[in-house]
């Protein structure tokens, strides 16, 4: 079976109060419980990445941005460059410390990922505040590289968390 851009999106569940009252929280895992819907999701970023020209990387954010971020990389023909939480990277790493909803923490990036004057388009599931997705462009730019664009799954347009981004935002989904 295909599936259409608009059947993936209905695949996303709502949570209310969760994690805590008040929340609504939307889970995207359903959608990596049907492999078409995958397809057509990756698929439909790819599509729309093309828009932004030549891209030279992907780089995914930890955690749920390693889910699509190599099937996006694959498909464009290009390298994926994992961005984690700090510690968890082998070797020379650039690190960032940024400010989340609940306090400080640290992205970081290995010193090879990316290089000077390549072309990177970034991905996670959710935009929310946007502080993690701008620790990435801060990691992007250490190194010299330009990001292109931000996708993500959902966009959370009551925090404004595109506001906190320098590079275009992309969302399959606002609310």
């Amino acid at each position: 079976m295909t599936y259409t851009i608009e059947q993936v999106k209905a695949l996303v569940r709502e949570y209310p109060d969760f994690p805590s009252e008040g929340i609504l929280f939307r889970d995207i895992f359903p959608i990596f419980q049907v492999p078409e819907a995958v397809s057509c999701l990756v698929s439909h970023f790819v599509e729309r990445i093309r828009t932004f020209g030549q891209v030279d990387v992907v780089v995914g954010l930890d955690a749920r941005g390693f889910l699509f971020g190599p099937q996006i990389a694959q498909q464009l023909g290009v390298a994926f460059v994992p961005v984690r939480k700090g510690g968890k990277l082998p070797g020379s790493v650039n690190r960032v410390t940024y400010e989340k909803e609940y306090g400080a923490d640290v992205f970081e990036m290995q010193q090879d990922g990316v290089q000077n004057g390549q072309r990177v388009v970034i991905v996670d599931d959710l935009l929310a505040t946007g502080g993690s997705c701008r620790a990435g462009e801060e990691l992007v730019a250490k190194a010299g590289a330009h990001v292109v664009l931000n996708a993500f799954v959902i966009a959370l347009a009551g925090l404004e968390g595109e506001k906190q981004l320098k590079a275009p935002v992309y969302a399959l989904i606002e609310c």
